[in-house]
């Protein structure tokens, strides 16, 4: 996070104007550095502090989490004893952003919360720092030393506060990749588009020449207004204006993919195909083969039977190392019987759900989820509401 950003916040500007040297990483910690400590030998050290940051958009809010964590040995008193009022837990913790931390503390004020970042910062400075006055009263955590971190900008406007708080930082950087595409933004594809753009993923690029329309609402995240819908946008452009709120790669792409443009699948990391069967798509999934890109193939095929709906919802992996077994479960055909997309069948809730399938299967591959069974092809049956993997049809 720059010095603009940090002047955003009046706690965190006060700090840095009081000659504490503090950054924000981009999974929303801030770091304290040059922070003094008695060591068991009773020596002077050198530590860090490391907060989660409750954020309201790009500014702090009131921290909900009263505890912190500390890099270097546990602080001790001027005589090497542990600060044992200090302890809540000890042992090595990997938090992201290569921050790993030894031990965290727990201390409530006397009101039982912080008001803000800068209270705080300087109560557990205060509680660590006391031993170390006591040997040398010259030393302090305000050196005004300021070190700009860094980093690589990160893909979002604001930070990844959710993955800080449930301290699964470090699973969520097996999601960056540098492009993913998203072919096709009909009811599922805009739900994968949904949950990746979650996700640490430097561009995402959106292939789609149609206009998003008033069908196309009650089967698409989000709503609407009857404004939008009467301008008829393309569905690139309107998935690009909402999703840019929160992430900054996403790239429109008004066009289906053919053979005039199917090279530049050739770059993506890996690639969602959400669109109708048929030739267009056994000649994408033919290219990607070629250029040995990993991709996700997702497809529903609904009837209707009286006044109910009924059918199935369909995820079929395939990788370079397994290519045959894949290809003998996508469906090309184009006129099957029952064939969701003859009817145009859609349901925002299935939509959802084969997107989930998909994109959890996705993470299952950046090892972000645990997978013990590696399925490559999974379907799940409305009708009997059950999920079924690989050969067990």
């Amino acid at each position: 996070m720059s010095s603009i950003q940090i002047a955003r916040s009046p706690d965190l500007q006060r700090l840095r104007e009081e000659g504490y040297n503090i950054r924000v990483t981009k999974c929303a910690l801030l770091v304290v550095s040059d922070v003094p400590y008695v060591n068991s030998s009773g020596k002077i050290a050198i530590g860090a502090l490391v907060s989660n940051l409750d954020l309201a958009g790009d500014v702090t809010a009131q921290p909900s989490d009263h505890t912190i964590k500390f890099i270097g040995e546990h602080p001790c008193d001027s005589k090497g004893m542990k600060l044992e009022a200090l302890q809540h837990g000890s042992g090595d913790q990997n938090l992201g952003d290569g921050l790993v931390v030894n031990h965290s503390f727990s201390r409530k004020p006397s009101r039982g919360h912080y008001l803000d970042y800068h209270e705080k910062v300087t109560h557990y400075v205060h509680l660590i720092g006391g031993a170390v006055a006591e040997i040398d009263p010259d030393v302090s955590a305000r050196t005004g030393r300021v070190v700009e971190p860094d980093e690589r900008e990160s893909p979002f406007n604001y930070l990844d506060t959710a993955s800080a708080r449930a301290e699964v930082n470090v699973a969520t950087e097996k999601l960056a990749m540098d492009a993913i595409a998203i072919v096709g933004l009909g009811g599922t594809g805009s739900y994968v588009l949904d949950l990746v753009a979650k996700c640490p993923v430097e561009k995402i690029h959106l292939y789609d020449k149609d206009r998003f329309l008033s069908h196309n609402a009650f089967r698409a995240p989000g709503a609407p207004t009857v404004e939008e819908l009467r301008q008829q946008p393309l569905k690139v452009d309107y998935y690009q204006n909402i999703y840019s709120h929160m992430h900054r790669g996403i790239v429109a792409h008004p066009v289906d993919v053919d053979a005039s443009n199917v090279e530049e699948l050739r770059h993506m990391a890996f690639v969602f195909l959400c669109m109708d069967s048929g030739r267009a798509k056994k000649f994408i999934v033919e290219k990607l083969e070629e250029y040995g890109a990993p991709f996700i193939d997702v497809s529903m095929g609904l009837y209707a039977k009286g006044d109910t709906i009924g059918g199935s919802l369909q995820v079929v992996t395939s990788t370079p190392e397994r290519r045959k077994t894949a290809r003998a479960s996508i469906s090309f055909a184009d006129d099957a019987a029952e064939n969701e997309y003859d009817k145009n069948i859609q349901v925002a809730d299935l939509n959802a759900f084969n997107a989930c399938l998909a994109v959890i299967k996705w993470k299952k591959l950046r090892q972000f989820y645990f997978d013990r069974n590696s399925e490559q092809f999974s379907c799940y049956k409305v009708r009997s509401n059950l999920l079924i993997n690989d050969d067990k049809l």
